[in-house]
């Protein structure tokens, strides 16, 4: 099974975890947005190395709505590798601090607007005295082994599922007139070659990034890219090109919530030198986005 499903699987068992690169005493002093980084502009480059991509574990993360936090997953990427911690980087002030996460604890999908998180086919609605009891979408949904989900300020959700040797069907649900309507697979535009998952729809709906393998990619799985069109179709998958893609595995799309900057995941050879390989999260500037739209 593709790595990138076993860093998935991760995501809904346990919520961002944390670097153990630095000790209490040593950890940098981090200050300004984007954890203290110096922007990448339109090369990707590896974020926050040594602090969120570390030698020992596979990385992968993402902002807070309010981007006034970072939450990091970890996972082992050889047996040997220890247990790794879970924490929340945590804008405090002008400084980022490292926060401890209960164990156990899992991932929420947030809904843009904070009112909705989304646990694969469960989700919780903020109320006057907080969050609501856990709720289901729905059998159809609950039926689903969904790994990666977004949602769109309509309330349009789209979603994965693990699949069986890279089977498996990216698909979505729109809410109309305030009632969810059952899953349904995309098209071909979205659902050709294998190993399709993890999608990113943009707030808006023009458009819905993933990731994916194809006989014209550049080797294994690659980030593909489909403009909603002027009808409300999608148009055909666009490779987001050598800027992103490599001949290694990406994977793992998400827009960060002031739209500024592109983040996902790379297969890459572990710094330690162990067999194998570990995701890294890089970003670049989403300005590659505009970049690919075609003109209509």
């Amino acid at each position: 099974m593709k790595h990138l499903y076993i860093l998935s699987s991760l995501l809904l068992s346990a919520l961002f975890i944390t670097s153990a690169s630095y000790s209490k005493d040593e950890f940098p002093v981090l200050k300004g947005p984007y954890l203290g980084q110096t922007p990448p502009g339109l090369t990707a480059r590896p974020f926050a190395p040594g602090i969120v991509n570390t030698e020992e574990w596979g990385d992968a993360g993402g902002f807070s709505l309010d981007m006034n936090e970072f939450f990091v997953t970890r996972w082992k990427h050889s047996r040997d590798a220890r247990e790794p911690e879970s924490v929340i980087f945590k804008k405090v002030g002008d400084q980022w601090r490292k926060m401890a996460v209960p164990a156990g604890a899992r991932r929420p999908f947030h809904a843009p607007g904070g009112n909705v998180l989304y646990y694969g086919g469960k989700y919780k609605e903020r109320t006057a005295d907080g969050w609501s009891e856990m709720k289901s979408l729905g059998p159809a949904f609950e039926e689903i082994r969904i790994m990666g989900l977004s949602a769109s300020r309509k309330g349009t959700l789209v979603f994965d599922e693990v699949g069986t040797d890279g089977d498996g069907v990216i698909r979505y649900s729109r809410l109309l007139d305030g009632k969810r309507e059952e899953p349904k697979p995309f098209g071909k535009e979205i659902n050709t070659g294998t190993w399709n998952a993890h999608p990113f729809i943009a707030p808006d709906e023009s458009y819905i990034m993933w990731d994916g393998e194809r006989e014209s990619g550049y080797g294994k799985s690659d980030l593909y890219i489909s403009f909603r069109q002027k009808d409300g179709s999608w148009g055909e998958a666009i490779n987001l090109g050598e800027k992103v893609n490599t001949d290694a595995e990406e994977g793992g799309p998400q827009v960060t919530p002031d739209g500024k900057y592109l983040f996902f995941n790379r297969m890459v050879t572990p710094a330690t030198g162990d067999t194998g390989s570990q995701s890294d999260l890089y970003w670049i500037d989403a300005q590659i986005i505009d970049d690919l739209m075609p003109t209509q």
